[in-house]
């Protein structure tokens, strides 16, 4: 399973905002780009303002490129708008849903939650992170697995976390409800999907 495996903050900088779920990000230091040019004027080209729009969506997400792509193409097949589409598809990743759920404080835990095989879905043991969630659908976690300690922690920082509205969650039975697929208006990511579309649609 290929994944990103270098510094997170790096990251953050590189897009000129945090995106990880860290507590202290080396952006609020150093809120420039990474790099001996980092602090260097930049033109900003329309071609540049799409491509940093899509890289952030990757890197939030944690998804490569090839795996990105992918889910353009399928987003521009469906019906209604591609971004919206795009960033539905997303969001209703496995790994995702287990973190949005409040099962993980972080995407990357949620997603080494799927990978490591504590993770069911209608009671069914999934351990691929990219398994696409769809509505009615149960997640939840293995019997053994409820009370391990990154568990524990996720489920003290949920109380104060707000869950979206298209999933709940039952802290006792450590489950996660998809009610219903993600609108727009749910999708609380700092992305333009408008200029991922533009930039696709060359």
């Amino acid at each position: 399973m290929a994944r990103y495996i270098g510094p997170t903050c790096k990251q953050c900088r590189r897009e000129r905002q945090r995106i990880c779920e860290k507590r202290h990000c080396a952006t609020e230091k150093r809120p420039y780009p990474p790099g001996e040019h980092g602090r260097g004027r930049i033109r900003e080209t329309e071609y540049l303002l799409q491509l940093r729009e899509k890289q952030k969506a990757r890197r939030i997400y944690g998804v490569l490129e090839r795996q990105f792509r992918n889910y353009y193409t399928r987003a521009s097949r469906q019906q209604g708008l591609t971004g919206e589409n795009l960033l539905m598809l997303l969001e209703t990743r496995l790994d995702n849903v287990v973190f949005r759920g409040g099962l993980g404080i972080t995407r990357p835990q949620a997603r080494q939650l799927v990978s490591h095989r504590h993770v069911q879905v209608n009671g069914r043991l999934v351990n691929i992170a990219s398994y696409q969630c769809e509505a009615g659908d149960v997640i939840t976690l293995k019997e053994r697995s409820r009370n391990i300690v990154p568990v524990l922690g996720a489920l003290e920082l949920a109380s104060g976390r707000t869950i979206p509205g298209w999933l709940s969650l039952d802290e006792g039975r450590r489950q996660v409800s998809v009610l219903a697929l993600p609108g727009r208006a749910q999708i609380d990511v700092p992305v333009q999907e408008q200029l991922i579309v533009e930039l696709y649609s060359k």
